[in-house]
């Protein structure tokens, strides 16, 4: 069983070591990660194993499959939990339609936003409200005053639609003027931070880690195991993916995202480590992220039921220090994916 843990010191919601993204729940063929998207009746083992080993933190968002992962993951919720048994997050921000104001941080599309996610996942309420991005970091939109999205979001809050704050992938020196505008004005603040954080992309550590950990606010990472990398799903090489999501649509973001050269030469040691240790590479890839400061709960995926087993057994992995700087070694820096408008 996982245990639970405080999310952050800033706040008192507690949630389950790991969080279980939702990205691959849906309708298949709706949104960009259609031809790997499981419907409802194939996500409901999932989410009862989840629910066995005490995973009860679930992160969505508006954008996964057009609305359709949180139409499915809010369904599931209501017909396996009572509605104080699990946390539930969701995130806005990236665009949902053409329209001029379907997408950003405005007030409008705040206010439009939320109620929209409130509809679809069939709730009164989240736990936990997530800007997708800075309310300057997604390419094509209006650049909101920051003081607009805070206030904003502040009363989404007072509302009872939100009973927490989160924030993703963006430069520490945006969240930090985030979380000390909001400060100023008495609105409230960010309790998370989702950024992008694996064995083979570590630029997280240079400041937005060290400022979360010494602020007290929850790291919950994405993508832990780089999509597939380290858990072996590549084989060395992006030509040799073995999953629907690894061939498909889906491999050129995955490319964008790990550049380095480092980086099958990093995920052939985590197999190697795991061979070694009689566990699978996932599970020394998680090991290894929930062994760093200030991380609470890793998001991660699973098309399978075995898959979320061995995740949950990750959690009790403990990797001495010569595994880890085994591990860490073959890294090198590469540019900040959000300096290119991407991550």
């Amino acid at each position: 069983m996982l245990e639970s843990v405080q999310l952050g010191r800033n706040c008192g919601l507690r949630v389950s070591r790991l969080c279980l993204g939702t990205m691959n729940f849906g309708q298949p063929g709706r949104g960009h990660q259609g031809d790997w998207t499981l419907g409802i009746d194939d996500a409901r083992p999932i989410f009862r194993a989840a629910i066995e080993n005490g995973l009860t933190y679930f992160d969505c968002a508006d954008i996964y499959g057009l609305g359709a992962s949180e139409e499915v993951v809010g369904a599931l919720l209501r017909e396996l939990l009572p509605r104080d048994e699990y946390v539930l997050a969701t995130k806005i921000s990236l665009p949902m339609g053409r329209g001029a104001n379907q997408g950003g941080l405005s007030r409008k599309h705040v206010v439009e936003g939320v109620d929209a996610c409130l509809k679809r996942l069939g709730h009164d309420y989240v736990d936990h409200l997530v800007i997708h991005r800075h309310p300057h970091g997604v390419p094509g939109q209006a650049r909101v005053p920051i003081e607009e999205t805070l206030e904003a979001l502040h009363d989404v809050v007072r509302a009872g639609k939100a009973l927490y704050l989160g924030a993703s992938s963006m430069f520490a020196w945006q969240f930090a003027e985030l979380q000390l505008t909001a400060r100023r004005h008495g609105w409230t603040e960010f309790v998370s931070m989702q950024n992008h954080y694996n064995l083979v992309y570590r630029e997280e550590e240079r400041e937005m880690n060290p400022y979360c950990t010494q602020s007290g606010v929850a790291l919950t990472p994405w993508s832990p195991l780089a999509r597939g990398i380290l858990a072996g799903t590549f084989h060395g090489s992006f030509d040799a993916g073995s999953t629907s999501r690894s061939k498909g649509q889906d491999r050129a973001r995955t490319e964008s995202l790990y550049r380095g050269e480092h980086v099958f030469t990093i995920a052939e040691r985590v197999v190697e480590v795991a061979g070694r240790l009689g566990v699978k590479p996932a599970q020394v890839a998680i090991a290894w992220l929930l062994a760093k400061p200030g991380v609470t709960a890793p998001v991660v995926g699973v098309s399978r039921v075995e898959q979320l087993g061995e995740l949950v057994d990750a959690s009790r992995l403990t990797l001495e220090a010569e595994d880890i700087a085994y591990l860490e070694a073959p890294y090198r820096p590469v540019e900040n994916l959000l300096s290119l408008g991407s991550s």
